[in-house]
């Protein structure tokens, strides 16, 4: 299988990287000690609201809003852990026969980035949650590139996930978290008018110039480097309009930028 994106807009937030600019000072030395925020925000979102929401579902509601996507577009929101940290506080509640949460148990189930964004973003369109283990990101590519297939609208991609819980440790490792990716993408040379306007009027971040297109095939492509790639690192090339090959996601994914 093999898929291919035109990438619009991106975003993307970490506790170390909590701008788009700031991707482009990966793995470099750090001179800033200033202590940051170890959750996004959110400003554009009344504190009310805010307030009551997961750091998970705060990550996954900025990258989306740095992508800045059309109104009422369609997304797919992914996490392979979701609310965990939510549900186990809920479960422990019932071991100690204590009252739950109504609020708490309302966001504890896997789509409540999804859910939110439909609701502070007044988004009536279509959007789907995708879990599927250490490959989540990539099967949500596989649901946008079957939705673009169906209408060349463009589509966005979010994904995110926080630690999971001591308790749970020993069945993962994943480093690179706390980290939340939006993706905003429409079809591959597309011939759509809509398509291609959009093509036209998004800023890309950094560099207006820039063209990004992005392949992910679950088969090495001919002289594609077989290299493990991080996702932080995929996310410092898009932001610095630099070339990537690599095995992300037990996929094989390539970044190429355009003038």
């Amino acid at each position: 299988m093999h898929l291919e994106f035109e990438l619009l807009s991106w975003g993307a937030w970490s506790p170390d990287f909590q701008t788009p600019e700031s991707w482009l000072q990966w793995q470099q030395p750090n001179g800033n000690l200033a202590p940051k925020p170890d959750s996004p925000p959110l400003a554009h979102i009344p504190a009310m609201q805010r307030r009551r929401f997961s750091r998970l579902t705060k990550m996954m509601l900025t990258a989306a809003y740095q992508c800045q996507p059309e109104n009422n577009c369609r997304s797919i929101f992914s996490s392979r852990h979701g609310e965990l940290t939510r549900t186990l506080g809920l479960l422990k509640d019932i071991t100690q026969q204590q009252a739950l949460s109504p609020m708490a148990f309302s966001q504890s189930v896997h789509n409540t980035a999804s859910g939110i964004f439909g609701i502070v973003n007044n988004n009536t369109a279509s959007s789907t949650s995708i879990a599927a283990g250490e490959q989540t990101l990539t099967q949500a590519l596989i649901e946008a590139y079957a939705q673009l297939a169906q209408s060349p609208q463009p589509v966005l991609v979010v994904f995110g996930d926080d630690p999971v819980p001591p308790v749970y440790s020993e069945f993962t490792h994943e480093v690179e978290l706390p980290l939340a990716l939006g993706l905003y993408l429409a079809p591959f040379n597309s011939s759509a008018p809509q398509a291609k306007n959009q093509l036209a009027d998004t800023t890309l971040q950094h560099d207006s110039a820039q063209r990004m297109t992005l392949s992910v095939s679950d088969h090495p492509p001919e002289h594609h480097s077989q290299n493990n790639i991080c996702m932080s690192e995929l996310i410092h090339h898009i932001a610095s309009a630099k070339h990537i090959q690599g095995k992300l996601c037990h996929w094989y994914w390539s970044l190429e930028h355009h003038a």
